[in-house]
């Protein structure tokens, strides 16, 4: 195991702030070499676990073979995995978990991680339930209660046909619309959100609810949604992981630019994947260097204390738990 190196010793400047471990072939190793090669201190690793009757087969390539169950479906990103990872690399990895709220324990299941294996994040948020759910709403509250992020995968329930110009259901959906995502919001006041995915980010453009592209790349109309959501609730965050955010960069740069701008306490750099496509595409809008510093690690780090995140954990790893 490599010895840990305290935050105060070292000078963190970029944070990911979406990762997962054993994640689209590679293991931990292979993560922290990409973090390396990107200039990246930290990053907070996160499970994505799946029910079996969400299963989604597309989905599998990315995931660890070694959680694949009997029937053929897949478990997806396991706190066993992340842990794994954490412990191997406890100078770079901060530890997320969100279980499920179908469970019924959820909340527990939360306090128990985050007092066992020092979780300080509530994250990945994405299953295929109404965001809020009652069940959720409790597993929420309990990550606010404890001063953990809640990391939200939403992806809309529909689409509009563009020949009949009917909704058309999606049977990948996570979360429900803005409109849940808002009531959610609204009843969790005390728990900081971070808002992640296509669902999310098709909201920038006034025309999200008639867009029939799940990633839409055309000009962005007025009256988008989520300035309004984050006007009115000082608990909605962003990260700018994967290809759902960086599309929505590009659809209009300039706007790009003043929404980071705008919003600047509340953005943080994230990836969901490797390489640099967003660091470059960020380089290239010329932030002032107070938004970047706000947007690559001071966001980060106000959410979840790297001094804090990376110390021991109160109780023995679960890798020397479970043989």
């Amino acid at each position: 195991m490599s010895q840990q190196v305290k935050s105060s010793q070292r000078e963190i400047k970029v944070i990911d702030a979406h990762q997962h471990a054993f994640w689209h072939g590679r293991d931990a190793a292979g993560l922290v070499a990409d973090l390396d090669e990107q200039g990246i201190d930290l990053a907070w690793i996160l499970t994505w676990e799946i029910a079996l009757d969400d299963d989604v087969s597309l989905f599998h390539e990315a995931l660890n073979p070694v959680n694949a169950r009997p029937d053929g479906s897949h478990a997806g990103i396991l706190l066993y995995d992340q842990i794994r990872a954490r412990d191997q690399y406890p100078d770079r990895f901060i530890l997320g978990y969100c279980p499920s709220p179908l469970l019924g324990n959820a909340p527990k299941l939360f306090e128990a991680a985050h007092r066992m294996y020092n979780v300080r994040i509530c994250g990945e948020w994405k299953y295929r339930m109404l965001i809020d759910d009652p069940r959720c709403v409790d597993l929420f509250r309990k990550a606010g209660e404890l001063k953990c992020p809640v990391v939200l995968h939403l992806d809309v329930p529909w689409l509009i046909e563009p020949k009949t110009g009917k909704p058309t259901y999606q049977s990948i959906w996570y979360g429900g619309t803005v409109a849940n995502l808002e009531r959610a919001l609204k009843a969790c006041p005390d728990t900081i959100f971070i808002g992640h995915a296509p669902g999310f980010w098709r909201e920038i453009s006034g025309d999200a609810e008639s867009d029939p592209a799940l990633y839409p790349l055309g000009p962005v109309t007025p009256g988008g949604r989520l300035y309004a959501l984050f006007d009115e609730n000082p608990n909605l965050y962003a990260d700018l992981s994967a290809g759902s955010a960086l599309f929505m960069l590009k659809r209009d740069p300039q706007l790009s630019k003043e929404l980071i701008c705008r919003f600047a306490d509340r953005i943080l750099f994230a990836r969901d994947y490797y390489g640099h496509d967003l660091q470059d595409f960020l380089q290239s809008l010329d932030l002032p260097q107070d938004v970047q510093d706000k947007l690559y690690h001071l966001n980060a780090k106000k959410l979840v204390d790297p001094e804090e995140a990376l110390a021991p954990p109160t109780h023995e790893s679960v890798s020397l738990r479970i043989s």
